[in-house]
């Protein structure tokens, strides 16, 4: 009994009000029910629809600014691999997996780049669509080093006209996933592949301004093959072709010896490598009397900070040539 009602005032008891079945059967199935269909929540939306992003996972940070740019805000780009990461030597976590697992599209490189991760992306490609980039290059224009045990080198991001096919790949993997954006992607291309075009004739522009006898680039571990092919320089470098590879005191010293007999006046570091090597070749040219100078920090296999230009492909290529050629010139 409510605390301010006595038994005088309480209103008598109300007999219940008898409906008729068909109007129960409306209130079961009428306009408040048809807003959601037949069960109790509205529908989901399923992964991968039209008005939902794509989920895109890429493993190295150049794959993953490539999505972005194509994919616009159609995608949303989740990248494995950021700054100062190997990928060479680089094991998917826990997170990783999960990640990858609930991709609609899953770009790589291939080439065995990223080679402890092989088992992962065949494991993958059972149940969702797995891309190596690599797969749209023309296996002619592949290096093929001998020390690399038949296999091809996997840095062919240093050749721009290399990566553009690579674009290209990505751009149709968008396009395969999500067919009702195909005028958005090949746009979202186009204007792409017309800044990496500018992009190869700054790169050739700039290097032919280090005088010929100083176009040497050397570095920690030889990820720079295609660029000094494409852009005509000589690479010489302590490791192979992955950081796997080891660094012997015979390849310092012979590498000594060239640098003093040439008067190379730089060598470069490499912020996803432990700059050691290259400081031995530092000491070792001191110690003879050749006076030389570490000319800056290259990215090789990984690129710059997220929000930096060098976090971009774009930007780090540019930021690579014009630290090449301040040191050099």
């Amino acid at each position: 009994m409510h605390p301010l009602q006595t038994r005088e005032t309480r209103p008598p008891p109300r007999r219940p009000t008898w409906i008729p079945p068909i109007i129960l059967i409306g209130l079961a199935f009428g306009p408040g029910c048809r807003d959601h269909g037949s069960g109790d929540k509205p529908p989901t939306k399923e992964a991968g629809t039209p008005d939902q992003p794509l989920n895109v996972v890429c493993t190295i940070g150049m794959i993953t600014d490539v999505a972005r740019n194509i994919g616009g805000e159609a995608v949303v780009v989740t990248g494995l691999m950021g700054e100062h990461v190997d990928p060479h030597t680089y094991k998917a976590t826990p997170s990783d997996h999960r990640l990858l697992r609930s991709a609609d599209l899953v770009l790589y490189s291939g080439l065995h780049l990223e080679g402890r991760m092989v088992e992962v992306f065949e494991s993958l490609a059972a149940k969702q669509t797995v891309v190596a980039i690599t797969e749209a290059i023309d296996k002619n224009s592949l290096r093929q080093p001998s020390e690399f045990a038949g296999h091809y080198d996997p840095h062919v991001w240093f050749d721009v006209t290399l990566w553009l096919k690579a674009a290209e790949r990505i751009r149709d993997a968008l396009i395969q996933q999500r067919p009702a954006q195909k005028e958005l992607f090949s746009r979202n291309a186009e204007a792409y592949l017309t800044q990496l075009a500018e992009l190869n004739d700054y790169c050739r522009t700039q290097l032919q301004s280090i005088p010929p006898p100083r176009r040497v680039l050397v570095t920690a571990h030889d990820a720079f093959g295609y660029f000094g092919r494409a852009y005509g320089l000589e690479v010489l470098a302590i490791q192979g072709i992955s950081t796997e590879s080891e660094a012997g005191v015979k390849k310092v010293n012979e590498l000594v010896d060239a640098l003093i007999e040439r008067r190379i006046p730089a060598v470069f570091i490499e912020s996803s490598v432990s700059p050691r090597s290259i400081q031995a070749l530092v000491e070792g040219c001191e110690s003879r009397g050749h006076q030389i100078k570490i000319g800056g920090e290259l990215f090789s296999d990984a690129m710059g900070a997220d929000g930096t230009p060098e976090g971009t492909y774009i930007g780090m290529v540019r930021h690579n040539v014009d630290t090449i050629v301040e040191a050099l010139k």
